[in-house]
């Protein structure tokens, strides 16, 4: 497992240094076949628990999440941890799992992200326009910003950020919330753990409000004979 911001892979180890490797758990020198590293330390297997559950987790994923002193598996991240923001249409909260939209910085239920216009919702693919807080599919937007005329919107003109707001500037991207976006902001891809799966990354952390930056680490499963 490492820490966001450093290397990848554990550090170069020589043969005759193999007998030095103890557990940042127990204590224990590492005799095992196997062995993991996270948080720039070696671990026994079985050593490396979830503080809640006590769940091994280099059996049940390829990440785990260190804070307040504690290592912790997703799940009971999430249950401690897990915080949720405010829907910037209708004002409820948004469990931290949830998928969500986003808009200029703001957030909104699936269902919430609709046009001020027609009502319909904006699903991942639609353009829209985002004025003056108020979101418009491509079919309502204002006939001003279609013919440039942006100086007739006094009722609504755009924010001073949205200069670039143009029709078609924007593609809607559907964004998982809270913990999952912040975590997957910072998992390093391409582990193959024990899930033997990729972390695929790509999505915004952002700073919405009530998003939560994790400390979180990835786990390796390391060989003692590929260690030479």
């Amino acid at each position: 497992m490492v820490n966001p911001g450093s290397s990848s892979q554990p550090p170069p180890v020589t043969a005759g240094s193999l007998s030095w490797k103890r557990c940042a758990g127990c204590g224990g020198k590492i005799a095992d076949r196997f062995l993991l590293y996270a948080m720039d330390s070696y671990w026994h297997s079985r050593c490396l628990k979830c503080s809640c559950c006590q769940a091994q987790l280099g059996d049940i994923g390829t990440s785990c999440y260190t804070k307040s002193g504690m290592i912790l598996c997703r799940n009971d991240y999430i249950r401690l941890f897990g915080n949720s923001g405010a829907c910037s249409a209708c004002g409820q909260s948004i469990p931290a799992s949830e998928l969500v939209m986003r808009a200029q910085g703001n957030v909104y239920h699936l269902k919430c992200f609709t046009c001020s216009t027609c009502r319909n919702r904006l699903v991942p693919g639609d353009r829209f326009h985002y004025i003056n807080g108020s979101l418009f599919c491509e079919h309502d937007r204002p006939t001003a910003l279609i013919n440039g005329h942006l100086n007739s919107l006094q009722s609504n003109p755009l924010l001073p950020d949205q200069k670039l707001l143009v029709p078609g500037s924007r593609v809607l991207k559907q964004h998982p919330y809270g913990l999952q976006s912040a975590l997957r902001e910072r998992i390093v891809p391409g582990l193959r753990g024990p899930e033997g799966g990729k972390n695929e990354t790509g999505l915004d952390a952002g700073a919405a409000p009530g998003s939560l930056h994790v400390s979180s680490s990835q786990l390796q499963l390391l060989s003692q004979a590929c260690l030479h």
